[in-house]
């Protein structure tokens, strides 16, 4: 078999790379006034509605392993954490700025398959790519998109805004990318021990895909206003869904009760958590980066999403400031905070 040969990224130069990286990109949106190829992009205001921007950075070594994340998946995910925060504020993305931080060790080839990734995503949600930024990196690869997307100002969701007696609903099943991680971690541990090793990850495909090519839910978003339900508030699962909870309770004002039993999680993340011998409750509370949606809703909009298999009710939210967590025999335990920290990594005390 003949060695893939890979091309140093100096043979063309940080703007050699760039124009080569870039120039098949063209834009869709008719609010992209002037994308890439100037000193700035030029944006027209969205009609009848307000700008949202974030921002996301992923840090190898710190968000993911070079070891087991194809460069074409981590691009594709770099650019769905960031629509997820746009799809968290009930509105669509539009634009990004991608900004990469480069070592020496990735080719043109590496940058070139990191790319696919970034404009199938953007292809698949309708996403201008209008600039940003290459450099070197003295440690790991760092991947930064800003993002840009419209909401009319009425349909803005905040992580404030629940009240005693919304229900809480989540989107999709919880806990799959997290048990997914620890999949590609053991195999990593095996193939160190023996770099003859053949991975068996066959059965794995659900929590693996959960991990490392995530979806964001902007058909959550289509719903909800095709329904004609306005979330009082909503964020989207990053880091674990107590976290999330905590965070809502905390910029609201109030407490919440979520029933263990009612926490969806899917049959395949209960067979991996079963070979690990984890609880797939934990999974779900505290693993994180399932991107799904956390959604609290009044009480009179209930019938409005009854039965809908998209959004599962989980608890309610209470008057108080506690955050419990009812086990199934009737138990009611003080929620742990246990999302990922990129800064502690490790595990935070009780609220």
């Amino acid at each position: 078999m003949t060695k893939k040969s890979f091309t140093p990224i100096s043979t063309l130069g940080e703007f050699g790379l760039i124009e080569k990286l870039t120039k098949n990109i063209k834009t869709h949106n008719s609010s992209t006034q002037k994308g890439i190829g100037d000193d700035a992009a030029v944006l027209g205001p969205p009609a009848k509605s307000e700008q949202l921007i974030s921002t996301d950075m992923l840090i190898e070594g710190v968000h993911f392993d070079s070891t087991y994340t194809p460069l074409k998946h981590l691009g594709y995910k770099s650019v769905v954490v960031n629509i997820s925060d746009i799809c968290a504020m009930n509105g669509q993305a539009t634009h990004i700025l991608v900004s990469l931080g480069i070592p020496n060790k990735y080719s043109i080839e590496h940058m070139e398959e990191l790319y696919e990734g970034i404009k199938l995503a953007c292809k698949n949600y309708n996403i201008d790519i209008i600039g940003g930024d290459t450099t070197s990196s003295s440690t790991g690869l760092v991947i930064g998109v800003s993002i840009f997307g419209k909401a009319k100002k009425q349909s803005i969701t905040y992580r404030k805004g629940a009240k005693a007696n919304d229900l809480l609903l989540v989107s999709g099943k919880l806990g799959a990318a997290y048990l997914g991680l620890q999949i590609l971690e053991r195999e990593k541990a095996i193939f160190k021990k023996n770099e003859n090793s053949q991975p068996f990850l066959d059965k794995y495909e659900h929590v693996l895909e959960k991990q490392l090519k995530p979806e964001p839910r902007t058909d959550i978003v289509t719903l909800l206003r095709e329904l004609k339900i306005k979330p009082s508030s909503m964020i989207d699962l990053s880091d674990g869904l107590s976290s999330e909870v905590l965070h809502i309770c905390n910029s609201s004002k109030v407490g919440a009760k979520i029933f263990e039993g009612k926490i969806p999680v899917s049959k395949e993340s209960k067979m991996v958590s079963d070979e690990f011998q984890i609880n797939p409750t934990i999974c779900a509370l505290h693993g994180g980066e399932d991107y799904e949606l956390l959604v609290t809703i009044s009480q009179a909009d209930y019938e409005k999403i009854k039965g809908n298999a998209s959004l599962t009710p989980i608890g309610h939210i209470t008057s108080d400031r506690n955050i419990y967590l009812v086990r199934d025999s009737g138990e009611e335990i003080n929620l742990l905070k246990e999302g990922w920290d990129s800064f502690l990594n490790k595990k935070s005390q009780n609220i």
